[in-house]
């Protein structure tokens, strides 16, 4: 293009966001400041969704400042960006900071602040504006329910967790659970070492479990020492997804912590039949200082 203007180095901030490559959508974004292109509303919150999706700190509180030193207002969707970027970032001090600043609110200002608290661990917090959000007559979405139960299953409230969901399954706010929900509550319940309750759930949802349901239930047992429901869990997985190897392998191994030396030899030497390998993972976050 023989001239980039706003618009186009905003379009390409979103289309890199969208496309789950932030750090490509942060460096076209740092390309936009050395072209002296001044962004506008538009493009801070792509970039803030960059951020938030790069766990980029720096740079949001950077975009934070810089709307503050232009006199910018608030508005809903810039304000909702930056609460949900400082969220994801481990900063939810400096989102409830933003949120309680803003003129205006909607259904998903509130999402970002109770899923910010639910990934900080914050779970009394999240609750307490879980109820003032009803106190408002802020109607919660599905997302909003996501969020609170996370930060139940988080924070260990399993009492807590079990009403929010009660009133879910009674049609309380408008919807019924999906798979999602069930799923919180089955890792809430996991965690908290109710195994048999979660078990329970999963065998009477309406849903067919999947395999992060199965896998939360395996990650719990094998915290709690619960070889049986492990072994339920992981036999699950291996239905579900026979080419992971990862699942052969706990399965393995939990028969062999049992002392059921045959059929762990038995899994083993399916996974050398079938020719499955382990792939290497990996995984990124700026560290908060």
């Amino acid at each position: 293009m023989p001239a980039r203007e706003v618009v186009a180095w905003t379009t390409l901030i979103a289309c890199y966001t969208k496309c789950r490559r932030p750090g490509d959508a942060l460096i076209a974004f740092e390309r936009m400041q050395y072209a002296g292109v001044a962004p506008n509303r538009v493009t801070m919150v792509n970039a803030l969704a960059a951020c938030a999706a790069h766990g980029t700190l720096d740079m949001g509180v950077w975009i934070h400042d810089y709307v503050r030193s232009r006199g910018w207002e608030l508005d809903v969707v810039l304000g909702t960006s930056l609460i949900d970027m400082y969220g994801k970032c481990g900063r939810i001090d400096a989102g409830i900071g933003v949120f309680s600043s803003m003129a205006e609110r909607n259904v998903y200002t509130w999402n970002s602040l109770i899923i910010g608290l639910a990934l900080a661990k914050s779970g009394e917090e999240a609750v307490s504006w879980f109820s003032r959000m009803d106190g408002e007559g802020v109607n919660p979405d599905a997302i909003t329910l996501l969020g609170v139960l996370c930060a139940c299953s988080h924070s260990g409230l399993v009492e807590a967790g079990r009403r929010v969901f009660d009133s879910l399954l009674r049609g309380s706010y408008g919807f019924r659970p999906e798979i999602r929900h069930y799923g919180c509550m089955v890792d809430l319940l996991g965690r908290a070492g109710f195994l048999g309750a979660a078990v329970e759930l999963i065998e009477t949802m309406p849903f067919a479990p999947n395999p992060v349901i199965w896998g939360s239930l395996l990650h719990a047992s094998r915290t709690r020492g619960e070889s049986s429901f492990g072994e339920l869990a992981a036999r699950r997985l291996v239905e579900l997804e026979p080419t992971n190897v990862a699942h052969h392998v706990v399965l393995a191994n939990l028969y062999a912590e049992m002392g059921r030396w045959r059929e762990a030899e038995e899994v083993r030497r399916l996974v050398k039949e079938g020719g499955l390998r382990k792939d290497a993972g990996w995984s990124f976050a700026e560290r908060v200082g």
